[in-house]
Protein backbone atom coordinates (compact mmCIF):
# COMPACT_ATOMS: atom_id res chain seq x y z
CA UNK A 1 0.00 0.00 0.00
CA UNK A 2 1.25 3.01 -0.99
CA UNK A 3 0.29 6.93 -0.16
CA UNK A 4 -1.23 9.13 -2.62
CA UNK A 5 -1.83 12.86 -2.30
CA UNK A 6 -5.23 14.05 -4.30
CA UNK A 7 -7.59 16.95 -5.65
CA UNK A 8 -10.98 16.64 -5.64
CA UNK A 9 -14.10 18.53 -5.38
CA UNK A 10 -16.82 18.38 -3.11
CA UNK A 11 -20.54 18.22 -4.25
CA UNK A 12 -20.56 22.24 -2.86
CA UNK A 13 -18.18 22.92 -5.17
CA UNK A 14 -14.96 23.28 -2.40
CA UNK A 15 -11.36 21.74 -3.65
CA UNK A 16 -10.53 19.14 -1.38
CA UNK A 17 -6.83 17.75 -0.95
CA UNK A 18 -5.14 15.16 1.43
CA UNK A 19 -3.86 11.67 1.35
CA UNK A 20 -5.11 8.19 1.04
CA UNK A 21 -3.77 4.53 1.49
CA UNK A 22 -4.29 2.60 -2.24
CA UNK A 23 -2.37 0.53 -4.53
CA UNK A 24 -2.89 2.36 -7.43
CA UNK A 25 -3.75 5.96 -8.65
CA UNK A 26 -7.07 4.60 -10.18
CA UNK A 27 -7.86 2.65 -7.12
CA UNK A 28 -7.78 6.12 -5.59
CA UNK A 29 -9.68 8.18 -7.68
CA UNK A 30 -12.59 5.30 -7.92
CA UNK A 31 -12.55 5.73 -3.54
CA UNK A 32 -12.98 9.21 -4.16
CA UNK A 33 -15.72 8.85 -6.56
CA UNK A 34 -17.34 6.43 -4.09
CA UNK A 35 -16.91 9.43 -1.64
CA UNK A 36 -18.84 11.49 -3.59
CA UNK A 37 -15.75 13.38 -4.84
CA UNK A 38 -14.82 14.28 -7.81
CA UNK A 39 -10.72 13.43 -8.56
CA UNK A 40 -9.24 16.33 -10.54
CA UNK A 41 -5.38 14.84 -9.66
CA UNK A 42 -4.11 12.03 -7.98
CA UNK A 43 -0.10 11.81 -7.49
CA UNK A 44 2.82 11.16 -5.46
CA UNK A 45 2.84 14.72 -4.08
CA UNK A 46 1.15 18.28 -4.19
CA UNK A 47 4.23 19.39 -6.50
CA UNK A 48 4.32 16.69 -9.28
CA UNK A 49 0.84 16.61 -10.56
CA UNK A 50 1.90 18.57 -13.72
CA UNK A 51 4.79 16.32 -14.25
CA UNK A 52 2.92 13.08 -14.16
CA UNK A 53 0.45 14.30 -16.78
CA UNK A 54 2.73 15.83 -19.19
CA UNK A 55 6.52 16.47 -20.10
CA UNK A 56 7.92 19.29 -17.94
CA UNK A 57 10.25 20.21 -19.77
CA UNK A 58 7.91 22.17 -22.90
CA UNK A 59 6.38 25.25 -19.91
CA UNK A 60 4.96 27.83 -21.69
CA UNK A 61 1.38 28.97 -22.51
CA UNK A 62 0.23 25.84 -24.78
CA UNK A 63 0.36 23.79 -21.73
CA UNK A 64 -1.01 26.41 -19.43
CA UNK A 65 -4.12 26.74 -21.73
CA UNK A 66 -3.99 22.53 -22.25
CA UNK A 67 -4.36 22.18 -18.29
CA UNK A 68 -6.86 24.96 -18.17
CA UNK A 69 -9.05 23.33 -20.83
CA UNK A 70 -8.32 19.85 -19.34
CA UNK A 71 -9.20 20.58 -15.99
CA UNK A 72 -12.63 22.78 -16.94
CA UNK A 73 -14.20 20.00 -18.89
CA UNK A 74 -13.76 17.61 -16.13
CA UNK A 75 -15.48 20.66 -13.40
CA UNK A 76 -17.91 21.39 -15.94
CA UNK A 77 -18.64 17.38 -16.94
CA UNK A 78 -19.18 16.70 -13.49
CA UNK A 79 -21.94 19.92 -13.21
CA UNK A 80 -19.64 22.31 -10.97
CA UNK A 81 -21.37 25.65 -11.80
CA UNK A 82 -18.72 27.83 -14.18
CA UNK A 83 -17.58 30.65 -11.84
CA UNK A 84 -16.56 27.74 -9.21
CA UNK A 85 -14.93 25.77 -11.99
CA UNK A 86 -13.01 28.60 -12.84
CA UNK A 87 -11.86 29.62 -9.00
CA UNK A 88 -10.94 26.10 -9.10
CA UNK A 89 -9.00 26.49 -11.98
CA UNK A 90 -7.28 29.19 -10.68
CA UNK A 91 -6.07 27.58 -7.32
CA UNK A 92 -5.12 24.28 -9.33
CA UNK A 93 -2.62 26.64 -11.92
CA UNK A 94 1.10 26.70 -10.63
CA UNK A 95 1.84 29.71 -13.30
CA UNK A 96 1.11 32.91 -11.44
CA UNK A 97 0.92 34.90 -14.98
CA UNK A 98 -1.71 32.32 -16.04
CA UNK A 99 -3.41 31.96 -12.51
CA UNK A 100 -3.71 36.06 -12.99
CA UNK A 101 -5.49 35.51 -16.75
CA UNK A 102 -7.62 32.83 -15.21
CA UNK A 103 -8.58 34.99 -12.04
CA UNK A 104 -8.72 37.96 -14.44
CA UNK A 105 -11.55 36.46 -16.79
CA UNK A 106 -13.40 35.21 -13.45
CA UNK A 107 -13.95 38.83 -12.76
CA UNK A 108 -15.49 39.62 -16.04
CA UNK A 109 -17.71 36.81 -15.76
CA UNK A 110 -18.96 38.34 -12.64
CA UNK A 111 -19.27 41.14 -14.36
CA UNK A 112 -21.75 40.32 -16.64
CA UNK A 113 -19.62 39.44 -19.70
CA UNK A 114 -19.83 36.34 -21.49
CA UNK A 115 -17.14 33.32 -21.26
CA UNK A 116 -15.96 33.68 -24.51
CA UNK A 117 -15.93 37.81 -24.35
CA UNK A 118 -13.67 37.40 -21.50
CA UNK A 119 -11.52 34.90 -22.65
CA UNK A 120 -11.16 37.40 -26.16
CA UNK A 121 -9.84 39.66 -23.84
CA UNK A 122 -6.00 37.34 -24.13
CA UNK A 123 -5.84 36.45 -27.58
CA UNK A 124 -2.23 35.85 -26.22
CA UNK A 125 -3.97 32.31 -24.81
CA UNK A 126 -7.20 32.27 -25.99
CA UNK A 127 -7.09 31.92 -30.08
CA UNK A 128 -9.74 32.59 -32.48
CA UNK A 129 -11.42 29.18 -32.29
CA UNK A 130 -10.96 28.50 -29.17
CA UNK A 131 -13.42 31.82 -28.35
CA UNK A 132 -15.24 30.90 -31.47
CA UNK A 133 -15.71 27.27 -29.87
CA UNK A 134 -16.59 28.57 -26.86
CA UNK A 135 -19.01 30.55 -27.98
CA UNK A 136 -20.90 27.71 -30.10
CA UNK A 137 -20.63 26.13 -26.60
CA UNK A 138 -22.61 29.36 -24.73
CA UNK A 139 -25.18 29.08 -27.44
CA UNK A 140 -26.21 25.44 -27.45
CA UNK A 141 -25.78 25.05 -23.60
CA UNK A 142 -22.95 22.62 -24.32
CA UNK A 143 -20.29 24.14 -23.05
CA UNK A 144 -19.04 21.15 -20.85
CA UNK A 145 -19.01 18.66 -24.53
CA UNK A 146 -17.33 21.98 -26.14
CA UNK A 147 -14.26 21.62 -23.32
CA UNK A 148 -13.85 18.19 -23.85
CA UNK A 149 -13.50 18.79 -27.57
CA UNK A 150 -10.94 21.46 -27.05
CA UNK A 151 -9.26 19.84 -24.84
CA UNK A 152 -9.12 16.82 -27.06
CA UNK A 153 -8.23 19.42 -29.86
CA UNK A 154 -5.42 20.98 -27.82
CA UNK A 155 -3.91 17.45 -26.64
CA UNK A 156 -3.44 16.19 -30.40
CA UNK A 157 -2.44 19.41 -31.66
CA UNK A 158 0.50 19.42 -28.91
CA UNK A 159 1.43 15.55 -29.55
CA UNK A 160 1.86 16.37 -32.93
CA UNK A 161 3.81 19.55 -32.08
CA UNK A 162 6.25 17.67 -29.45
CA UNK A 163 7.08 14.69 -31.90
CA UNK A 164 7.97 17.22 -34.78
CA UNK A 165 10.71 18.79 -32.07
CA UNK A 166 11.92 15.37 -31.13
CA UNK A 167 12.37 13.93 -34.38
CA UNK A 168 14.80 16.99 -34.93
CA UNK A 169 16.43 17.30 -32.12
CA UNK A 170 19.07 14.29 -32.86
CA UNK A 171 19.77 16.45 -36.67
CA UNK A 172 20.56 19.65 -34.80
CA UNK A 173 22.63 17.87 -32.20
CA UNK A 174 24.53 16.02 -35.14
CA UNK A 175 25.02 19.01 -37.30
CA UNK A 176 26.01 21.29 -34.18
CA UNK A 177 28.91 18.72 -32.99
CA UNK A 178 29.86 18.49 -36.17
CA UNK A 179 30.46 22.65 -37.23
CA UNK A 180 32.41 22.59 -33.10
CA UNK A 181 34.72 19.54 -34.02
CA UNK A 182 35.23 21.56 -37.53
CA UNK A 183 35.96 24.90 -35.36
CA UNK A 184 38.18 23.28 -33.10
CA UNK A 185 40.15 21.78 -35.74
CA UNK A 186 40.56 24.54 -37.95
CA UNK A 187 40.81 27.34 -35.24
CA UNK A 188 43.33 25.41 -32.54
CA UNK A 189 45.07 22.17 -34.14
CA UNK A 190 46.00 23.39 -37.47
CA UNK A 191 48.02 26.82 -36.31
CA UNK A 192 50.54 24.43 -34.56
CA UNK A 193 51.01 22.18 -37.90
CA UNK A 194 51.53 25.52 -39.43
CA UNK A 195 54.04 27.12 -36.73
CA UNK A 196 55.74 23.51 -37.40
CA UNK A 197 56.38 23.93 -41.04
CA UNK A 198 57.31 27.60 -40.63
CA UNK A 199 60.07 26.70 -38.16
CA UNK A 200 61.35 23.69 -40.43
CA UNK A 201 60.68 25.00 -43.41
CA UNK A 202 60.03 21.82 -45.14
CA UNK A 203 57.78 21.40 -48.37
CA UNK A 204 54.23 21.40 -47.53
CA UNK A 205 51.67 18.97 -48.84
CA UNK A 206 49.13 20.61 -51.40
CA UNK A 207 46.35 19.35 -49.02
CA UNK A 208 47.64 20.50 -45.95
CA UNK A 209 48.68 23.75 -47.47
CA UNK A 210 45.09 24.25 -48.58
CA UNK A 211 44.03 23.28 -45.09
CA UNK A 212 46.18 25.82 -43.28
CA UNK A 213 45.07 28.62 -46.00
CA UNK A 214 41.59 28.05 -44.71
CA UNK A 215 42.80 28.11 -41.38
CA UNK A 216 44.61 31.40 -41.54
CA UNK A 217 41.46 33.42 -43.41
CA UNK A 218 39.36 31.53 -41.04
CA UNK A 219 41.29 32.81 -37.90
CA UNK A 220 41.53 36.88 -39.73
CA UNK A 221 37.85 36.72 -41.30
CA UNK A 222 36.03 34.88 -39.88
CA UNK A 223 34.29 37.29 -37.98
CA UNK A 224 33.22 38.70 -41.32
CA UNK A 225 32.17 35.41 -42.44
CA UNK A 226 29.87 35.20 -39.52
CA UNK A 227 28.59 38.76 -40.08
CA UNK A 228 27.88 38.13 -43.47
CA UNK A 229 25.67 35.56 -42.16
CA UNK A 230 24.51 37.33 -39.76
CA UNK A 231 23.40 39.87 -42.20
CA UNK A 232 21.91 37.03 -44.76
CA UNK A 233 19.50 35.51 -42.17
CA UNK A 234 17.99 38.97 -40.74
CA UNK A 235 17.76 40.34 -44.11
CA UNK A 236 15.72 36.97 -45.16
CA UNK A 237 13.75 37.26 -41.00
CA UNK A 238 12.93 40.90 -41.95
CA UNK A 239 11.48 39.67 -45.74
CA UNK A 240 9.62 36.79 -44.52
CA UNK A 241 7.93 38.92 -41.80
CA UNK A 242 6.59 41.04 -45.04
CA UNK A 243 3.34 39.62 -46.36
CA UNK A 244 5.02 39.00 -49.96
CA UNK A 245 8.04 37.76 -48.08
CA UNK A 246 5.77 35.36 -46.24
CA UNK A 247 3.98 33.96 -49.22
CA UNK A 248 7.52 33.18 -51.16
CA UNK A 249 9.02 31.42 -48.51
CA UNK A 250 5.85 29.30 -47.77
CA UNK A 251 5.69 28.68 -50.94
CA UNK A 252 9.06 27.94 -51.85
CA UNK A 253 9.27 25.57 -48.67
CA UNK A 254 6.30 23.39 -50.42
CA UNK A 255 8.17 22.49 -53.35
CA UNK A 256 11.55 21.26 -51.32
CA UNK A 257 11.37 17.33 -52.05
CA UNK A 258 10.38 15.22 -48.93
CA UNK A 259 10.28 18.44 -46.85
CA UNK A 260 7.36 19.87 -48.86
CA UNK A 261 4.92 16.34 -48.45
CA UNK A 262 5.55 16.62 -44.25
CA UNK A 263 4.67 20.11 -44.33
CA UNK A 264 1.51 20.08 -46.36
CA UNK A 265 0.48 16.54 -45.10
CA UNK A 266 0.94 18.37 -41.38
CA UNK A 267 -1.09 21.62 -42.37
CA UNK A 268 -4.01 19.14 -43.52
CA UNK A 269 -3.64 17.56 -40.38
CA UNK A 270 -3.76 20.82 -38.56
CA UNK A 271 -6.62 22.28 -40.88
CA UNK A 272 -8.78 19.28 -40.18
CA UNK A 273 -8.73 18.62 -36.67
CA UNK A 274 -10.22 22.60 -36.05
CA UNK A 275 -12.99 21.96 -38.50
CA UNK A 276 -13.77 18.70 -37.36
CA UNK A 277 -13.64 20.91 -33.81
CA UNK A 278 -15.23 23.96 -35.29
CA UNK A 279 -18.01 21.88 -37.30
CA UNK A 280 -19.34 19.25 -34.73
CA UNK A 281 -20.21 21.98 -32.47
CA UNK A 282 -22.43 24.19 -34.50
CA UNK A 283 -20.19 26.91 -36.30
CA UNK A 284 -21.66 27.40 -39.32
CA UNK A 285 -19.08 26.09 -42.33
CA UNK A 286 -18.06 29.30 -43.84
CA UNK A 287 -16.87 30.75 -40.49
CA UNK A 288 -15.54 27.36 -39.73
CA UNK A 289 -13.08 27.77 -43.01
CA UNK A 290 -12.24 31.22 -41.84
CA UNK A 291 -10.97 30.46 -38.56
CA UNK A 292 -8.89 26.98 -39.25
CA UNK A 293 -7.12 29.13 -42.22
CA UNK A 294 -6.22 31.19 -39.36
CA UNK A 295 -4.46 28.45 -37.57
CA UNK A 296 -2.40 27.38 -40.08
CA UNK A 297 1.05 28.18 -40.49
CA UNK A 298 1.62 28.08 -44.26
CA UNK A 299 0.36 31.64 -46.24
CA UNK A 300 -0.28 29.44 -48.94
CA UNK A 301 -1.80 26.77 -48.19
CA UNK A 302 -4.46 29.02 -46.12
CA UNK A 303 -4.82 31.61 -49.13
CA UNK A 304 -6.33 28.96 -50.84
CA UNK A 305 -8.91 28.62 -48.43
CA UNK A 306 -10.66 31.75 -49.29
CA UNK A 307 -11.67 30.13 -52.73
CA UNK A 308 -13.27 27.44 -50.52
CA UNK A 309 -14.94 29.70 -49.00
CA UNK A 310 -16.21 31.09 -51.61
CA UNK A 311 -16.93 28.21 -53.41
CA UNK A 312 -19.19 26.93 -50.14
CA UNK A 313 -21.14 29.95 -50.15
CA UNK A 314 -22.17 29.64 -53.92
CA UNK A 315 -23.71 26.15 -53.02
CA UNK A 316 -20.89 23.75 -54.20
CA UNK A 317 -20.17 22.17 -50.58
CA UNK A 318 -16.67 21.84 -49.63
CA UNK A 319 -14.98 18.70 -51.29
CA UNK A 320 -15.25 20.19 -54.95
CA UNK A 321 -14.15 23.75 -53.93
CA UNK A 322 -10.86 21.96 -51.68
CA UNK A 323 -9.28 19.80 -54.64
CA UNK A 324 -9.47 22.77 -56.94
CA UNK A 325 -7.19 24.24 -54.68
CA UNK A 326 -4.56 21.88 -55.47
CA UNK A 327 -2.82 22.74 -52.37
CA UNK A 328 -3.80 19.98 -50.26
CA UNK A 329 -3.37 16.42 -51.08
CA UNK A 330 -6.11 14.62 -53.40
CA UNK A 331 -7.16 12.30 -50.41
CA UNK A 332 -8.70 14.92 -48.59
CA UNK A 333 -11.05 16.24 -50.64
CA UNK A 334 -12.57 11.69 -51.71
CA UNK A 335 -12.55 12.29 -48.32
CA UNK A 336 -14.82 14.87 -47.84
CA UNK A 337 -17.09 13.88 -50.40
CA UNK A 338 -17.81 10.95 -48.47
CA UNK A 339 -18.71 13.20 -45.47
CA UNK A 340 -20.94 15.29 -48.14
CA UNK A 341 -22.65 12.35 -49.38
CA UNK A 342 -23.28 10.47 -45.64
CA UNK A 343 -24.54 13.56 -43.67
CA UNK A 344 -21.59 13.18 -41.06
CA UNK A 345 -18.78 15.64 -42.02
CA UNK A 346 -17.42 16.36 -38.76
CA UNK A 347 -16.84 12.56 -38.28
CA UNK A 348 -14.96 12.95 -41.92
CA UNK A 349 -12.82 15.77 -40.89
CA UNK A 350 -11.94 13.49 -37.55
CA UNK A 351 -10.65 10.61 -39.63
CA UNK A 352 -9.11 13.02 -42.08
CA UNK A 353 -6.79 14.74 -39.15
CA UNK A 354 -6.33 11.30 -37.49
CA UNK A 355 -5.04 9.93 -41.30
CA UNK A 356 -3.01 13.29 -41.77
CA UNK A 357 -1.15 13.53 -38.24
CA UNK A 358 0.11 9.94 -38.60
CA UNK A 359 0.85 10.58 -42.36
CA UNK A 360 2.73 13.49 -41.18
CA UNK A 361 4.51 11.46 -38.14
CA UNK A 362 5.05 8.77 -41.28
CA UNK A 363 6.76 11.94 -43.24
CA UNK A 364 9.03 13.24 -40.54
CA UNK A 365 10.77 9.92 -39.79
CA UNK A 366 11.19 9.67 -43.89
CA UNK A 367 12.73 13.35 -43.48
CA UNK A 368 14.98 12.51 -40.91
CA UNK A 369 16.10 9.16 -42.16
CA UNK A 370 17.60 11.04 -45.31
CA UNK A 371 18.43 13.69 -43.10
CA UNK A 372 20.76 12.33 -40.56
CA UNK A 373 23.10 9.93 -42.98
CA UNK A 374 23.45 13.12 -44.96
CA UNK A 375 24.89 15.42 -42.19
CA UNK A 376 26.93 12.63 -40.89
CA UNK A 377 28.17 12.20 -44.90
CA UNK A 378 28.72 15.92 -44.65
CA UNK A 379 30.33 16.11 -41.48
CA UNK A 380 32.61 12.50 -42.03
CA UNK A 381 33.72 14.12 -45.36
CA UNK A 382 35.20 17.51 -43.72
CA UNK A 383 36.00 16.58 -40.84
CA UNK A 384 38.45 13.64 -42.83
CA UNK A 385 39.70 15.80 -45.58
CA UNK A 386 41.00 17.49 -42.59
CA UNK A 387 42.60 14.87 -40.53
CA UNK A 388 43.74 13.80 -43.47
CA UNK A 389 45.66 16.59 -44.40
CA UNK A 390 47.17 16.41 -41.00
CA UNK A 391 48.36 13.01 -41.46
CA UNK A 392 50.03 13.88 -44.33
CA UNK A 393 51.92 16.68 -43.19
CA UNK A 394 53.16 14.06 -40.11
CA UNK A 395 53.79 11.75 -42.79
CA UNK A 396 56.22 14.19 -44.56
CA UNK A 397 57.86 15.24 -41.30
CA UNK A 398 58.74 11.68 -40.19
CA UNK A 399 60.33 11.30 -44.32
CA UNK A 400 62.47 13.65 -43.92
CA UNK A 401 63.56 12.87 -40.05
CA UNK A 402 64.34 9.62 -41.49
Amino acid sequence: MASFYFKAVAADGKLRTGRLQGETEKAIAAELRRQGLIPVYVGAGPRDNRQLRLPAFRPGRRRDVLYFTQELATLLKAGVPLDRSLAITAELSERPAFRAVVQDVLRAIKGGNSLADSLGEHPEYFPELYRSMVRAGEASGALAAVFERLAEFETSRDELRSFLISAMIYPALLSLVGLASILILMNFVAPRFAAVFEQSHMAIPTPTRIMLAASDWLRHYGWALAAAVAALVAGLHGYVRTGVGRLWWDSWRLRVPVLGEALRKAETARFARAMATLVANGVALVEAIGIAGATLNNRRIAGSLEAVARGVKRGEGIAGPLGRTGQFPPLAAHLLTVGEETGRLDEMFTRMAEIYESETRAAIRRLTSLFEPLIILVMGVLVGALILSMLLAITSINEVAV
